[in-house]
């Protein structure tokens, strides 16, 4: 295992990277109400994946991701793509919103909606294809310095 870049930096990341990924989350629920969404979440969520790559080494970031960039960017292109499918099912036009309250015995109602399915479609195919340059640039930062 490689030596953090810095233990000040290593130590900071520890701290810093769960409270942007927890903003990360809050952009991504309140984008379909407000400003936010999918977009701005999982630039977040890519600018804390970054800093945690930076700060505890390419390897340990890679093995932090568990899936491959390409299978994330994949399933929000597909969950994306079920948006606009539901609607279509429902006989309205593509991504047309369609929203369907819901009961959870016990705990509470929830109001569901393809906007917000939508939302997350966008968050992880962004997060994909965007940590998919991160990792990239990087790795050949680390291959230049050797």
């Amino acid at each position: 295992m490689t030596p953090p870049v810095s233990i000040v930096l290593h130590t900071t990341t520890r701290f810093v990277v769960p409270i942007m990924l927890l903003f990360s989350l809050f952009l991504l629920l309140r984008g379909h109400n407000a400003p936010g969404g999918g977009f701005g979440g999982a630039l977040v969520a890519v600018a804390a994946y970054a800093l945690y790559a930076i700060g505890s080494g390419w390897r340990q970031a890679h093995v932090a991701l568990r899936r491959s960039p390409e299978t994330i960017g994949a399933a929000g292109l597909a969950i994306m793509l079920v948006s606009a499918a539901l609607a279509l099912l429902a006989g309205r036009p593509a991504f047309a919103a369609l929203r369907q309250d819901a009961r959870v015995p016990g705990l509470a109602d929830l109001d569901l909606a393809t906007p917000a399915l939508f939302d997350v479609g966008v968050y992880l195919a962004v997060f994909g294809s965007m940590i998919t340059v991160v990792l990239a640039l990087i790795h050949r930062a680390r291959v230049m310095t050797e």
